[in-house]
């Protein structure tokens, strides 16, 4: 796998031998997993606290939901939501903040309070101010592919062939950010798993992820929890199960190895210190060599 060397402000991240692992934290009262459970200032702080100490590469905070069929929220209640969080947890956390938002002020907000990384849903499609703000901070942005938006994104998602448009998305994508300044250097990409795909798309996509390395950028994927993983898991008989239950960190789990070893550089997780032992066991299968 080739490595990848992303160099920034004081912040430092090496994709390929070993894989990066990003730290979900929700300060929503309605993410699809753990909504509510950190939305208070403290809870989000501790919790940001522990995915550094479980071993995060890098923590990433978002104040709207983006499950499916989710309303977007006021760019100043986001505001309000993430940035006395990033102000705390930047003074005690040396790894970098990410901010998911697609929202340009928000952005800038976080920044401004500690964050360094930009991940946006919409590929910097929702607001052009955005890539404005990566090239001015000259940070990273990770670009996710995603069809419509999250409130109708899972109605009836259908593609002619999906990985080639699915690539195609995410090359316009990286050639964008380039064009309105942003180096290819900084780039990250997401196929979007969950974000307008059906259970037979994500499993696709976890299966033919090598297909992306042709666009020569690190690759992150987040399949953490999804229902994809709760539909497989389930018994026909029952709608959903928790999100947090220990048989969705397992699928989780499998999922995350699956991804790893067809070529993800990066993994999106909320249970970091079960999803450094994956990665860890799975980069070392990875990475041998025959020596004799």
């Amino acid at each position: 796998m080739k490595t990848y060397h992303l160099k920034w402000n004081q912040h430092r991240l090496v994709l390929g031998h070993r894989t990066c692992i990003m730290g979900v934290l929700n300060v929503t009262p309605d993410s699809f997993s753990d909504g509510g459970t950190f939305f208070s200032f403290e809870g989000a702080v501790n919790q940001g606290r522990k995915l550094f100490e479980d071993g995060a590469d890098i923590l990433d905070i978002g104040g709207e939901s983006t499950r499916p069929f989710s309303a977007p929220v006021s760019e100043e209640e986001e505001i309000r939501r993430v940035v006395p969080v990033i102000e705390q947890l930047a003074n005690r956390i040396s790894i970098p903040i990410s901010i998911d938002t697609n929202k340009a002020g928000v952005a800038r907000q976080a920044i401004n309070a500690g964050a360094s990384m930009i991940n946006d849903i919409s590929s910097l499609r929702l607001d052009s101010k955005m890539a404005d703000v990566a090239i001015e901070y000259g940070v990273p942005v990770i670009l996710m592919h995603m069809l419509g938006t999250p409130k109708t994104m899972q109605t009836d998602p259908t593609y002619v062939d999906l990985i080639t448009e699915i690539k195609a998305f995410l090359e316009n994508a990286v050639d964008r950010a380039e064009n309105q300044g942003i180096s290819r250097s900084k780039v990250i990409i997401d196929p979007g798993i969950g974000f307008g795909k059906t259970l037979e798309h994500n499993l696709l996509l976890i299966k033919h992820l090598k297909e992306f390395k042709t666009l020569d950028v690190p690759i992150m994927i987040g399949t953490s929890r999804k229902a994809f993983l709760r539909n497989i898991l389930k018994d026909p008989s029952v709608e959903d199960i928790d999100p947090e239950s220990a048989i969705v960190e397992t699928g989780t789990q499998a999922s995350v190895a699956a991804a790893v070893l067809n070529g993800a550089h990066m993994v999106r997780v909320h249970d970091v210190a079960n999803t450094r032992i994956t990665v860890k066991i799975i980069d070392a299968i990875k990475n041998a060599r025959n020596t004799s």
